[in-house]
């Protein structure tokens, strides 16, 4: 006799290998390798692949919109969980220098278990003890109704709820009293936030500790008061890069602060009951939060002066958190080593090359690679169903726009052969430019929600063509060219302060600034 089927797997969709086989994007797979959703870019893909595996930089250039930074974010999600949980530690011996300590993240999942453990038994205000409700504040001394501390006087009776210890003298003037001194110095009420006592356990008496925790009362045992105990002992510390952080960090525009870290001003200069120590007052950098994982920089040329920070990380693989400002009470605050061995993925236009230091790019080359990324593609059958799943990802990641059709997509791709051959003269090839693209796609998508159409249909991708053009050939469709739309917009002083040389290299006789579409 034959036991019950297991259950089968699921066989993924098949992927249609022509557009004979598309009805509509509805029916496109798309991958969950991050990776495989990228378009056209081969050879980034496999060394991002290499990238991950075996902890190498990369540099991407390359126009916007090709895919560098979907690289780079593919890349980390290709990495494993982040191993170490980065913490600063209170020095007591010399506050201005708080120390670091790395843990694993076994430990600090140990940790977690501990902590837990620690957090005592919650029972209801009426299975305590009436003294302990009592001077916790849940239990009236006078009626014995139960509420909650917040509420300063009992809600049966209109009393104060203060507990009196016994052997003490009642004072006629206790519920005007009390309330100065809660105001005055706190805790006036005679309340207590906990109250220890002692108990039969086992034939063995034990202390047992009670605490507030709401409409209930957290119970802790001796065991755990002995744990806290041993906790308490620790110096205080704070955590700078979780155990369960994002492995990929977006330092693209971030000021130096940002991207090194820094220390908080304390205008109480950490006075120890006014002010906050200076441990607690660090804060870690992009570099430190990458650590482990990806630290992602486009337009790295425009960082300027900051590019030599970044090689000093990457080869020490630490960097040093101090005040940025030196007139703030941070800037004597200095926290050495602390860890930050991250995957650089730059990215920058082939124009601003030239302006990467030196010395980086070769620690790039060195320990990496330098990618040169594709603007086309040829125009094959196999690279159109890419651009069909390209497609389909789009309609996906917008979430707002319907499904398109088969003759959609066929425009689709028909627009790709003209933008391919007017930007990048690519003959028999298809455009990589997919920001624009993607655009095109969602301008069309937006026409046929407006227009609560089902599916996006081939007159709203050609009305959605018309009306992405690129201002520069909008102006020269209005005025004739870039120049004409200059004349006829500017006054006559902004006119003069362009100059002879805007004008010389704007002749009047030129077409002005070249369409991205010829």
């Amino acid at each position: 006799m034959n036991g019950p089927a297991s259950p089968s797997k699921e066989a993924p969709a098949r992927r249609p290998a022509s557009l004979d086989e598309v009805e509509t994007t509805a029916s496109i797979p798309i991958p969950t390798d991050p990776l495989e959703r990228i378009i056209g870019q081969e050879r980034a893909v496999e060394l991002a692949r290499v990238a991950a595996f075996q902890r190498r930089h990369l540099l991407l250039v390359g126009p916007p919109g090709i895919g560098k930074s979907m690289t780079a974010q593919a890349l980390s999600l290709h990495l494993p969980r982040p191993q170490q949980e980065v913490r600063v530690v209170h020095n007591p011996e010399l506050h201005e220098r708080p120390t670091v300590e790395v843990v694993a993240r076994e430990e600090v999942l140990k940790e977690r278990e501990r902590t837990r453990n620690l957090e005592g038994e919650l029972i209801r205000p009426q299975d305590a003890p009436p003294n302990i409700a009592e001077r916790l504040g849940y239990r009236c001394p006078r009626c014995s109704f139960y509420s909650t501390p917040t509420d300063r006087t009992c809600p049966s009776c209109g009393n104060l709820k203060q507990f009196l210890p016994s052997g003490s003298s009642g004072n006629p003037f206790r519920d005007l009293l009390g309330g100065i001194q809660e105001v005055m110095v706190g805790g006036g009420s005679g309340l207590s936030d906990t109250v220890r006592t002692t108990r039969l356990r086992d034939g063995v008496e034990e202390v047992v500790a009670y605490e507030r925790a709401g409409e209930k009362i957290r119970m802790l045992d001796q065991r755990m008061l002995e744990h806290r105990r041993q906790l308490q002992k620790e110096s205080p510390r704070k955590v700078l890069a979780k155990v369960d952080r994002n492995p990929f960090v977006m330092a693209t525009g971030a000021s130096e602060t940002e991207l090194l870290g820094d220390v908080r001003h304390d205008p109480y200069g950490g006075h120890p009951q006014l002010g906050s120590l200076p441990y607690e007052r660090v804060i870690p950098g992009a570099v430190h939060e990458a650590h482990e994982g990806v630290l992602f920089i486009d337009e790295l040329p425009h960082i300027g002066h900051l590019q030599r920070f970044i090689l000093t990380a990457m080869q020490e693989k630490r960097f040093p958190i101090t005040g940025r400002n030196p007139q703030s009470g941070g800037a004597s605050v200095r926290v050495d080593n602390v860890p930050c061995d991250f995957i650089l993925v730059a990215a920058c236009n082939i124009q601003d090359v030239n302006k990467i230091l030196s010395p980086l790019r070769s620690r790039i080359a060195g320990g990496g690679y330098e990618i040169l990324l594709e603007t086309s593609m040829p125009d094959t059958e196999r690279n159109r169903m890419k651009l069909v799943q390209f497609s389909a990802q789009e309609i996906a990641n917008d979430g707002r726009i319907p499904h398109a059709t088969k003759e959609t997509l066929v425009e689709f791709i028909q627009e790709a052969r003209r933008r391919a051959e007017h930007i990048d003269n690519a003959h028999h090839a298809l455009t990589l430019r997919l920001r624009e693209m993607g655009g095109l796609l969602r301008a069309a998508g937006d026409l046929a929600t407006v227009e609560h159409a089902p599916m996006i249909e081939l007159a709203h991708l050609k009305e959605a063509i018309h009306r992405v053009r690129p201002i520069e050939e909008q102006i020269k469709e209005r005025y004739g060219s870039f120049q004409g739309g200059i004349r006829s917009d500017a006054t006559d002083a902004q006119r003069e302060s362009m100059g002879y040389y805007y004008w010389n290299q704007h002749p009047t006789s030129g077409g002005g600034a070249p369409s991205p579409y010829g």
